[in-house]
């Protein structure tokens, strides 16, 4: 019975470190895909953003932006 159970525990701990592992490379793993070509995702629109800027004492412009 204690055999059992040190067996039964040792499975968990091994298929525990196999999951981690597996997430660890999958989080890991290269990417084509970068920042700057996500971004336009996630972004305010214009308007939003040079809103944004004025009332916390900054500047918006359209510098750097690609249409």
């Amino acid at each position: 019975m204690d055999i059992g159970i040190v067996a039964l525990l040792l499975v968990g701990v091994y298929c525990f470190f196999e999951l981690a592992g597996w997430r660890t490379r999958m989080l890991t793993s290269q990417t084509t895909r970068r920042a700057e070509d996500m971004y336009d995702q996630y972004a305010d629109s214009p308007g939003k953003q040079r809103r944004y800027a004025s009332k916390h004492g900054g500047a918006w412009t359209d510098e750097g932006r690609q249409p």
